[in-house]
């Protein structure tokens, strides 16, 4: 698998289009996206090139790819706009032999996140029983990360497309897992030229 991952794009039609370009030029199968993706939020200037139907058609031909959660920022009329399923507060992707936590950070705190969290998330679900999280892949802080919690989960955080904070450039990130021998990588890229700015393995 090889998942593309955009977070907080705050209906900016122009980072939603460039960021998607690297959907093709990675080999990507699935895209990861972490909340935030229409309304740009009170507190937040309009990012340039706002313009949120914009996102909804540069997602739209990638529908069947998505996996999708939703971020504070998220209002039912904007969900009702995009054509894809959105979990209301996380989705879990099993890859092999790894076990990936998606959601967009203001309601599961990253920090502390255990790595048995879906003993008491998900215990009836057969599926996930006895599996514990890998990595917890998350937006909200629009500041990028990938680094270990001090409870072993890796963190990984794809920044913002449109808004970045802490001086960050715009950013993304990919997964790549190639086979179940070899660990499964985590990369943070830069926006404007998709160079790599950190990566981490499980």
């Amino acid at each position: 698998m090889r998942a593309l991952i955009l977070s907080d794009i705050h209906g900016s039609a122009i980072a939603a289009r460039q960021a998607l370009a690297f959907f093709d030029k990675f080999n990507c199968d699935k895209i990861f996206l972490l909340g935030d993706t229409l309304y740009h939020g009170p507190r937040n200037p309009l990012p340039a090139g706002h313009g949120p139907m914009g996102v909804v058609d540069a997602l739209a031909p990638y529908k069947e790819h998505i996996v999708a959660v939703r971020g504070n920022c998220d209002a039912d009329v904007d969900l009702m706009m995009l054509d894809m399923p959105i979990e209301d507060e996380y989705a879990v992707v099993r890859d092999s032999n790894t076990t990936l936590f998606l959601s967009h950070g203001h309601i599961f705190m990253p920090e502390c996140f255990p790595a048995d969290a879906l003993h008491t998330l998900a215990p009836n679900d057969l599926e996930l029983n006895g599996r514990s999280v890998d990595a917890y892949v998350y937006g909200h802080t629009h500041i990028w990360k990938c680094e270990k919690n001090f409870k072993g989960v890796l963190l990984v955080n794809p920044g913002s497309t449109s808004l970045p904070k802490g001086g960050n450039p715009p950013t993304f990130a990919l997964y790549e897992s190639v086979t179940a021998a070899s660990p499964a990588k985590f990369s943070i890229h830069r926006l404007d030229d998709g160079s790599e700015l950190a990566s981490a393995e499980i």
